[in-house]
């Protein structure tokens, strides 16, 4: 499995980098989504192993997160993780930190030892169009923070994490800086509540000389049933401001 995301200048350090306890967040919130997805149910990190900080991620990049099934249990999988920076203009990349994260679930008394046997979708197996190098692939936790009063995602953090997954799309399509031109359609088809892991899939449908449109539609997931619903789709236009 893999997503991206950018990297802000709140999240670096005095040196313009990454700061190494925010790449660790940022991979420790893969291995809940991906042991999520493999344990279906409740997961806390137990164990974090054979860290390796290679290389300094800039901001401004982008980062591409990837974990792999390297050990499954009954109530336990071990991921391999890896974090990828890349140059959004050029393309270039660079391995900057990789570590071993041990994810447990947790059983409830009532569960049976057939309840935990593992699917093709509990073994990672995902659409072949949704892990295509062509599709950017955004994936948060929805939090309190991210909340209204009723425990639904605001629409602010949902808008913010489309138009992410836009801008990735359309820069790594250019390969030219761009901004956000305008929303063509935005449909709020179903919430996505406190708990839940949303992933947005983003992909360019149209280029013209300067501007160019990307898909970008936003999925919630249960962790514990796999439940999938459509939460919002959007047309969004960014242009290329290279002078």
């Amino acid at each position: 499995m893999s997503v991206v995301d950018m990297v802000w200048p709140d999240q670096s350090n005095h040196h313009g980098t990454l700061f190494g306890g925010a790449a660790l967040a940022a991979l420790d919130r893969l291995a809940f989504i991906m042991g999520s997805k493999v344990l279906r149910g409740t997961v806390v990190t137990a164990a974090v192993s054979r860290l390796d900080f290679a290389a300094p991620a800039p901001a401004g990049h982008l980062i591409e997160c990837t974990a792999e099934v390297v050990h499954r249990g009954r109530r336990s999988v071990t991921l391999k993780t890896e974090l990828v920076a890349e140059a959004l203009l050029t393309g270039e990349r660079t391995r900057c930190l990789s570590g071993d994260f041990v994810m447990v679930r947790q059983q409830a008394p009532e569960e049976t030892s057939s309840a935990l046997a593992p699917t093709a979708a509990d073994a990672g197996v995902f659409p072949q169009e949704i892990s295509d190098r062509t599709v950017v692939r955004l994936a948060e936790i929805v939090f309190p923070g991210h909340a209204n009063h009723r425990g639904i995602l605001h629409g602010g953090p949902a808008m913010a994490w489309l138009a992410k997954a836009g801008f990735v799309a359309a820069t790594r399509h250019m390969r030219r800086t761009v901004v956000m031109a305008s929303s063509e359609r935005m449909d709020f088809v179903a919430p996505a509540h406190v708990g839940e892991v949303v992933e947005v899939l983003a992909h360019v449908t149209r280029v013209g000389n300067r501007s160019i449109t990307v898909q970008a539609d936003m999925w919630s997931e249960s962790p514990v049933t796999g439940a999938r619903r459509l939460c919002t789709s959007s047309s969004l236009v960014y242009v290329s401001v290279d002078h």
